[in-house]
């Protein structure tokens, strides 16, 4: 069956909702696999996310949560967000993606008109963060699939009935009083800290520079140092990056017989030189003296 989850997004789907309607753009599943990140980035309008197994996490504006099986969330119109599946877990993730626009219908029944503008008013006013999914919205997605793949009677209209429950279960998830919310992973600021020195390690061998770092984070530049300097004061990202290429450095001279000028090409400093100006400033000693220190010191 796991071939087929792209069948809905095939269908063209409008559902009148009192004086609202619901165009369908995307109903599938994703699988993250492990270690996937889906970069900050946002849409005009609503997706509703449902976690059916695995497990990772979900920055909601700048506040990061954990996620796992049986929790969704929503991101409404203009809300950042990024998602990641966990290190060694990977992650499928149900998604309903709308757009609800106003539509008067003089037609429409009153009593739905009132409780669609309730529902609407409550809808755009969801905390951002994930929920325990209580009421059971994600086996509305396997119902419609269900119905859609099986070609049952009357299964486009079990469809469009569907999506208005995916969007009541979802709201009353929340009135649950967020029963088995995650709580925030970090601070926001911390995150991107961590983020940004992970990837510094894993890429200092290059010409890193603070903008390169930034655009991975989908910040500014000055942004980010503003980061660097928050956590540190002592430590911008020059000083980050210096350490970390010294720390590889320093590896180097105690386990290789490489040359200091081949130790500098490898390790990020763009010559001999400035890596003897730097070592010598921060370590007090030329790089051949330490090299000749910690040597003797493992010998004997």
């Amino acid at each position: 069956m796991s071939e087929k989850w792209d069948l809905l997004e095939r269908l063209d789907i409008a559902v009148a909702w009192g004086h609202y309607e619901i165009r369908v753009l995307r109903f599938h599943l994703t699988s993250f696999e492990p270690g996937r990140i889906i970069h900050f980035h946002n849409h005009s309008t609503y997706e509703f996310h449902f976690i059916p197994r695995g497990s990772g996490k979900v920055i909601l504006g700048d506040q990061p949560y954990s996620l796992s099986e049986g929790l969704l969330y929503l991101t409404g119109p203009g809300v950042m967000h990024y998602q990641e599946a966990a290190s060694r877990n990977s992650m499928d993730e149900l998604c309903l993606h709308v757009d609800i626009v106003s539509r008067h219908n003089p037609a429409a029944d009153p009593w739905e008109v009132a409780e669609a503008e309730e529902c609407m008013q409550r809808l755009n006013a969801l905390p951002l963060r994930p929920a325990q999914d209580v009421h059971g919205a994600m086996p509305c997605f396997l119902e419609a699939y269900e119905a859609c793949e099986g070609k049952r009677l009357g299964y486009y209209t079990a469809i469009k009935l569907q999506v208005v429950d995916i969007l009541l279960k979802t709201i009353r998830a929340y009135d649950s009083g967020g029963v088995g919310t995650e709580a925030p992973i970090r601070d926001m600021l911390a995150y991107r800290y961590d983020y940004a020195v992970r990837y510094i390690e894993a890429n200092y061998t290059s010409g890193l520079r603070l903008e390169d770092v930034a655009e991975k984070l989908d910040i500014s530049a000055r942004q980010l140092q503003r980061i660097f300097r928050s956590v540190d004061p002592r430590r911008p990202f020059s000083r980050v990056l210096e350490d970390i290429r010294l720390r590889a450095v320093c590896d180097r001279l105690e386990s290789s017989d490489l040359s200091i000028e081949r130790i500098a090409e490898i390790e990020g400093f763009s010559t001999a030189a400035y890596l003897h100006t730097v070592f010598r400033k921060r370590m007090g000693i030329p790089p051949s003296a330490y090299r000749k220190a910690r040597q003797s010191e493992v010998r004997g």
